[in-house]
Protein backbone atom coordinates (compact mmCIF):
# COMPACT_ATOMS: atom_id res chain seq x y z
CA UNK A 1 0.00 0.00 0.00
CA UNK A 2 3.01 2.26 0.89
CA UNK A 3 4.34 1.90 -2.61
CA UNK A 4 1.04 2.69 -3.98
CA UNK A 5 0.28 5.91 -1.79
CA UNK A 6 3.70 7.01 -2.98
CA UNK A 7 2.95 6.30 -6.95
CA UNK A 8 -0.38 8.25 -6.60
CA UNK A 9 0.63 11.53 -5.29
CA UNK A 10 3.45 11.53 -7.59
CA UNK A 11 0.81 11.14 -10.21
CA UNK A 12 -1.50 14.05 -8.56
CA UNK A 13 2.01 16.35 -9.60
CA UNK A 14 0.88 16.88 -12.95
CA UNK A 15 -2.66 17.10 -12.11
CA UNK A 16 -2.21 19.86 -9.63
CA UNK A 17 0.40 21.30 -12.26
CA UNK A 18 -2.15 21.50 -14.85
CA UNK A 19 -4.63 22.71 -12.41
CA UNK A 20 -2.12 25.66 -11.21
CA UNK A 21 -1.82 26.51 -15.01
CA UNK A 22 -5.47 26.70 -15.60
CA UNK A 23 -6.32 28.73 -12.52
CA UNK A 24 -3.57 31.15 -13.71
CA UNK A 25 -5.05 31.87 -16.79
CA UNK A 26 -8.78 31.85 -16.07
CA UNK A 27 -8.09 34.28 -13.29
CA UNK A 28 -5.86 36.41 -15.61
CA UNK A 29 -8.27 36.47 -18.60
CA UNK A 30 -10.93 37.13 -16.43
CA UNK A 31 -12.50 40.65 -16.86
CA UNK A 32 -11.51 43.20 -14.32
CA UNK A 33 -8.49 45.15 -13.41
CA UNK A 34 -7.08 45.31 -9.77
CA UNK A 35 -5.24 48.55 -10.25
CA UNK A 36 -8.92 50.17 -10.90
CA UNK A 37 -10.43 48.42 -8.25
CA UNK A 38 -7.42 49.80 -5.88
CA UNK A 39 -7.41 53.33 -7.30
CA UNK A 40 -11.14 53.61 -7.99
CA UNK A 41 -13.01 55.17 -11.44
CA UNK A 42 -11.76 58.31 -11.22
CA UNK A 43 -7.89 57.54 -10.73
CA UNK A 44 -5.97 58.76 -13.41
CA UNK A 45 -3.62 56.85 -16.37
CA UNK A 46 -0.63 57.57 -14.75
CA UNK A 47 -1.75 56.14 -11.17
CA UNK A 48 -3.08 53.21 -12.93
CA UNK A 49 0.11 52.50 -14.85
CA UNK A 50 2.61 52.95 -11.40
CA UNK A 51 0.36 50.59 -9.55
CA UNK A 52 0.29 48.09 -12.54
CA UNK A 53 3.86 47.99 -12.50
CA UNK A 54 4.10 47.53 -8.47
CA UNK A 55 2.14 45.09 -8.51
CA UNK A 56 3.68 43.37 -11.47
CA UNK A 57 0.69 43.53 -13.77
CA UNK A 58 2.57 44.84 -16.77
CA UNK A 59 5.23 42.17 -17.06
CA UNK A 60 4.82 39.80 -19.73
CA UNK A 61 1.59 36.68 -18.64
CA UNK A 62 4.70 33.76 -19.38
CA UNK A 63 6.77 36.04 -16.76
CA UNK A 64 4.32 36.23 -14.15
CA UNK A 65 3.11 32.91 -14.54
CA UNK A 66 6.68 31.68 -13.93
CA UNK A 67 7.07 34.03 -10.61
CA UNK A 68 3.55 32.50 -9.72
CA UNK A 69 5.18 28.99 -10.05
CA UNK A 70 8.21 29.25 -8.46
CA UNK A 71 6.07 31.05 -5.31
CA UNK A 72 3.64 27.88 -5.49
CA UNK A 73 6.87 25.28 -5.35
CA UNK A 74 8.25 27.12 -2.50
CA UNK A 75 4.80 27.15 -0.58
CA UNK A 76 4.56 30.88 -0.95
CA UNK A 77 0.88 31.77 -1.63
CA UNK A 78 2.43 35.29 -1.97
CA UNK A 79 0.61 38.24 -0.81
CA UNK A 80 -3.16 40.16 -1.16
CA UNK A 81 -3.01 42.95 -3.90
CA UNK A 82 -5.49 44.52 -2.06
CA UNK A 83 -4.14 44.46 1.30
CA UNK A 84 -0.17 43.59 0.39
CA UNK A 85 -0.58 40.89 3.25
CA UNK A 86 0.82 37.67 2.99
CA UNK A 87 -2.34 35.78 1.63
CA UNK A 88 -1.42 32.42 3.76
CA UNK A 89 -2.00 33.83 7.07
CA UNK A 90 -5.45 34.88 5.48
CA UNK A 91 -6.29 31.33 4.20
CA UNK A 92 -5.30 29.44 7.26
CA UNK A 93 -7.76 31.94 9.30
CA UNK A 94 -10.66 30.62 6.87
CA UNK A 95 -9.65 27.08 5.82
CA UNK A 96 -10.56 24.96 9.32
CA UNK A 97 -14.15 26.63 8.99
CA UNK A 98 -14.61 25.15 5.92
CA UNK A 99 -13.23 22.04 6.06
CA UNK A 100 -15.58 21.53 9.58
CA UNK A 101 -18.42 22.41 7.87
CA UNK A 102 -17.27 20.25 4.84
CA UNK A 103 -16.95 17.43 7.09
CA UNK A 104 -19.80 17.70 9.07
CA UNK A 105 -22.19 17.85 5.70
CA UNK A 106 -20.32 14.77 4.95
CA UNK A 107 -20.97 13.10 8.28
CA UNK A 108 -24.45 14.11 8.19
CA UNK A 109 -24.82 13.04 4.33
CA UNK A 110 -23.69 9.39 5.42
CA UNK A 111 -25.57 8.49 8.21
CA UNK A 112 -28.55 9.62 6.21
CA UNK A 113 -28.32 8.26 2.68
CA UNK A 114 -26.57 5.17 3.57
CA UNK A 115 -29.98 3.99 6.02
CA UNK A 116 -32.54 5.26 3.18
CA UNK A 117 -30.67 3.71 0.75
CA UNK A 118 -30.55 0.45 2.22
CA UNK A 119 -34.39 0.79 3.63
CA UNK A 120 -35.75 1.61 -0.15
CA UNK A 121 -33.78 -1.48 -1.48
CA UNK A 122 -35.21 -3.81 0.78
CA UNK A 123 -38.42 -2.15 0.81
CA UNK A 124 -38.64 -2.47 -3.00
CA UNK A 125 -41.39 -1.18 -4.62
CA UNK A 126 -42.97 -0.29 -1.07
CA UNK A 127 -44.06 2.41 0.93
CA UNK A 128 -40.89 3.13 2.11
CA UNK A 129 -38.89 2.81 -1.15
CA UNK A 130 -41.10 5.58 -2.48
CA UNK A 131 -40.33 7.53 0.29
CA UNK A 132 -36.97 7.12 -0.22
CA UNK A 133 -36.55 7.37 -3.90
CA UNK A 134 -38.68 11.06 -3.76
CA UNK A 135 -36.24 12.08 -0.93
CA UNK A 136 -33.46 11.69 -3.20
CA UNK A 137 -35.05 12.90 -6.50
CA UNK A 138 -35.93 15.90 -4.21
CA UNK A 139 -32.44 16.50 -2.90
CA UNK A 140 -31.11 16.22 -6.71
CA UNK A 141 -33.75 19.34 -7.50
CA UNK A 142 -33.15 21.71 -4.57
CA UNK A 143 -30.14 24.18 -4.98
CA UNK A 144 -28.37 24.67 -1.76
CA UNK A 145 -28.71 28.56 -1.09
CA UNK A 146 -32.60 27.54 -1.55
CA UNK A 147 -32.51 24.92 1.30
CA UNK A 148 -30.67 26.97 3.44
CA UNK A 149 -32.89 29.69 3.20
CA UNK A 150 -35.94 26.86 4.41
CA UNK A 151 -34.15 25.72 7.01
CA UNK A 152 -33.27 29.16 8.81
CA UNK A 153 -36.47 30.00 8.09
CA UNK A 154 -38.21 27.14 9.63
CA UNK A 155 -35.50 26.35 12.56
CA UNK A 156 -33.76 29.85 13.50
CA UNK A 157 -36.85 32.04 12.51
CA UNK A 158 -40.07 30.12 13.22
CA UNK A 159 -38.19 27.75 15.91
CA UNK A 160 -35.30 29.52 17.33
CA UNK A 161 -33.49 26.64 17.98
CA UNK A 162 -30.73 27.15 16.18
CA UNK A 163 -28.71 30.72 14.96
CA UNK A 164 -29.59 31.95 11.31
CA UNK A 165 -26.02 33.35 11.03
CA UNK A 166 -22.24 33.11 12.66
CA UNK A 167 -19.94 30.79 13.25
CA UNK A 168 -18.84 28.99 16.06
CA UNK A 169 -16.11 30.21 18.23
CA UNK A 170 -13.92 29.02 20.95
CA UNK A 171 -16.07 28.01 23.92
CA UNK A 172 -16.80 24.22 23.26
CA UNK A 173 -17.56 21.66 21.10
CA UNK A 174 -21.65 21.86 21.69
CA UNK A 175 -21.30 25.87 20.83
CA UNK A 176 -19.67 24.87 17.68
CA UNK A 177 -21.85 21.94 16.76
CA UNK A 178 -25.13 24.26 17.92
CA UNK A 179 -23.86 26.38 14.68
CA UNK A 180 -22.47 24.17 12.53
CA UNK A 181 -26.20 22.59 11.90
CA UNK A 182 -27.96 24.56 10.04
CA UNK A 183 -24.76 24.86 7.64
CA UNK A 184 -24.18 21.08 7.67
CA UNK A 185 -27.81 19.59 7.52
CA UNK A 186 -28.03 21.79 4.27
CA UNK A 187 -24.81 20.21 2.44
CA UNK A 188 -25.51 17.15 4.43
CA UNK A 189 -29.38 16.78 3.00
CA UNK A 190 -28.49 17.07 -0.82
CA UNK A 191 -25.13 14.63 -0.46
CA UNK A 192 -27.78 12.19 1.71
CA UNK A 193 -29.94 12.47 -2.01
CA UNK A 194 -27.04 11.03 -4.22
CA UNK A 195 -25.72 8.49 -1.55
CA UNK A 196 -29.18 7.18 -1.07
CA UNK A 197 -29.62 6.60 -4.93
CA UNK A 198 -26.56 4.74 -4.93
CA UNK A 199 -26.87 2.36 -1.58
CA UNK A 200 -30.26 1.26 -3.32
CA UNK A 201 -28.83 0.51 -6.39
CA UNK A 202 -25.62 -1.19 -5.03
CA UNK A 203 -27.93 -3.19 -2.30
CA UNK A 204 -30.61 -4.51 -5.02
CA UNK A 205 -27.72 -5.68 -6.37
CA UNK A 206 -26.00 -7.70 -3.61
CA UNK A 207 -28.89 -9.10 -2.03
CA UNK A 208 -29.74 -10.96 -5.99
CA UNK A 209 -25.97 -12.41 -4.88
CA UNK A 210 -26.01 -16.35 -3.97
CA UNK A 211 -23.81 -15.74 -0.84
CA UNK A 212 -26.94 -13.63 0.10
CA UNK A 213 -29.69 -16.14 -0.20
CA UNK A 214 -26.91 -18.55 1.16
CA UNK A 215 -26.90 -16.75 4.09
CA UNK A 216 -30.39 -16.36 4.29
CA UNK A 217 -30.83 -20.32 3.68
CA UNK A 218 -28.80 -21.11 6.67
CA UNK A 219 -31.09 -19.31 8.72
CA UNK A 220 -29.31 -16.25 9.90
CA UNK A 221 -30.99 -13.38 11.23
CA UNK A 222 -32.02 -10.93 8.69
CA UNK A 223 -29.67 -7.80 10.75
CA UNK A 224 -26.67 -9.88 10.08
CA UNK A 225 -27.43 -11.24 6.64
CA UNK A 226 -27.59 -7.01 5.41
CA UNK A 227 -25.49 -6.19 7.61
CA UNK A 228 -22.70 -8.43 7.37
CA UNK A 229 -22.89 -9.72 3.77
CA UNK A 230 -25.06 -6.92 2.03
CA UNK A 231 -24.09 -3.93 3.45
CA UNK A 232 -20.02 -4.46 3.33
CA UNK A 233 -19.97 -5.61 -0.33
CA UNK A 234 -21.89 -2.96 -1.66
CA UNK A 235 -20.68 0.08 -0.23
CA UNK A 236 -17.53 -0.01 -2.62
CA UNK A 237 -19.56 1.94 -4.89
CA UNK A 238 -20.93 4.27 -1.92
CA UNK A 239 -17.64 4.92 -1.26
CA UNK A 240 -16.89 6.35 -4.81
CA UNK A 241 -19.60 8.47 -4.69
CA UNK A 242 -18.54 9.70 -1.57
CA UNK A 243 -15.10 10.52 -2.74
CA UNK A 244 -15.98 12.39 -5.93
CA UNK A 245 -18.82 14.16 -4.26
CA UNK A 246 -16.57 16.39 -1.71
CA UNK A 247 -15.94 18.48 -4.83
CA UNK A 248 -19.54 19.12 -5.12
CA UNK A 249 -19.79 19.74 -1.60
CA UNK A 250 -16.70 21.92 -1.36
CA UNK A 251 -18.15 23.89 -4.30
CA UNK A 252 -22.03 23.66 -2.53
CA UNK A 253 -20.19 25.45 0.69
CA UNK A 254 -19.21 28.62 -1.09
CA UNK A 255 -23.14 29.26 -1.30
CA UNK A 256 -23.82 28.04 2.23
CA UNK A 257 -21.16 30.19 3.98
CA UNK A 258 -22.62 33.49 2.15
CA UNK A 259 -26.40 32.38 3.01
CA UNK A 260 -25.34 32.26 6.55
CA UNK A 261 -22.99 34.36 7.07
CA UNK A 262 -19.85 31.87 7.95
CA UNK A 263 -16.26 32.80 7.26
CA UNK A 264 -14.72 30.22 4.85
CA UNK A 265 -12.67 29.78 1.78
CA UNK A 266 -15.97 30.17 -0.25
CA UNK A 267 -16.73 33.64 1.51
CA UNK A 268 -12.87 34.28 1.12
CA UNK A 269 -13.31 33.39 -2.69
CA UNK A 270 -15.91 35.21 -3.59
CA UNK A 271 -14.33 38.87 -2.00
CA UNK A 272 -11.41 37.81 -4.21
CA UNK A 273 -13.68 37.89 -7.06
CA UNK A 274 -15.32 41.24 -6.16
CA UNK A 275 -12.02 42.98 -5.64
CA UNK A 276 -10.06 41.28 -9.00
CA UNK A 277 -7.17 40.30 -5.99
CA UNK A 278 -5.49 37.57 -8.50
CA UNK A 279 -2.84 36.42 -5.77
CA UNK A 280 -5.73 35.64 -3.33
CA UNK A 281 -8.46 33.89 -6.34
CA UNK A 282 -5.52 32.02 -7.61
CA UNK A 283 -3.96 30.65 -4.08
CA UNK A 284 -7.87 29.75 -2.86
CA UNK A 285 -8.28 27.74 -5.98
CA UNK A 286 -5.44 26.09 -5.37
CA UNK A 287 -6.24 25.17 -2.27
CA UNK A 288 -9.60 23.41 -3.18
CA UNK A 289 -7.80 21.39 -5.91
CA UNK A 290 -5.33 20.07 -3.45
CA UNK A 291 -7.98 18.69 -1.08
CA UNK A 292 -9.82 17.26 -3.69
CA UNK A 293 -7.07 15.43 -5.20
CA UNK A 294 -6.04 14.04 -1.15
CA UNK A 295 -9.57 13.09 -1.19
CA UNK A 296 -9.21 11.06 -3.95
CA UNK A 297 -6.46 9.40 -2.61
CA UNK A 298 -8.31 8.72 0.52
CA UNK A 299 -11.02 7.25 -1.62
CA UNK A 300 -9.08 4.72 -3.30
CA UNK A 301 -7.05 3.34 -0.50
CA UNK A 302 -10.20 3.19 1.53
CA UNK A 303 -11.87 0.81 -0.83
CA UNK A 304 -9.66 -2.06 0.72
CA UNK A 305 -11.40 -2.15 4.33
CA UNK A 306 -14.39 -2.90 2.55
CA UNK A 307 -12.81 -5.81 0.14
CA UNK A 308 -9.69 -7.62 0.87
CA UNK A 309 -9.51 -9.24 -2.51
CA UNK A 310 -8.16 -5.31 -3.56
CA UNK A 311 -4.22 -5.37 -3.46
CA UNK A 312 -2.10 -2.03 -3.85
CA UNK A 313 0.50 -2.89 -5.86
Amino acid sequence: MLQYSIRRVLLAIPTMFLVFTIVFLVVRVAPGDPAQVILGNYASAEALEQLRQELGLDRPIYIQYLEYLRGIIKGDLGRSMITYNPVWPQIKYVLPYTLWLTFAGMVIGCLIGIPTGVVSALKRNAFWDYVGRTFSLSGLSVPSFFLGILLIYLFAVRMGIFPAMGAEDAEGIRQSLHHIFLPALTLGLIMAAYISRMARSAMLNVLGEDYVRTARAKGLDELVVVGKHALKNSLIPVVTVIGMYVGVLIADSVLVEIVFSRPGLGKAMIGAMKNRDYTMLQSILVIYAAIIVIMNLVTDLTYALFDPRIKYN
